[in-house]
């Protein structure tokens, strides 16, 4: 495998304004499944769970 072929970029996505605030990376091998993660909104100017979008 390539040096990138495992890690691949996801945008997180706020679950109350839904707008797609962040992009990062994840391990493909390691967490199959989309991630949560509690970030900082600012539009709702507060920390709201993000959700992978595809």
């Amino acid at each position: 495998m390539a040096k990138n072929e495992k890690r691949v970029q996801v945008t997180l996505a706020c679950e109350v304004c839904k707008r797609r605030n962040y992009i990062t990376t994840k391990n493909k091998l390691n967490d199959r499944e989309r991630i949560e993660m509690q970030k900082y909104c600012r539009w709702d100017r507060r920390h709201t769970l993000h959700k992978e979008t595809r």
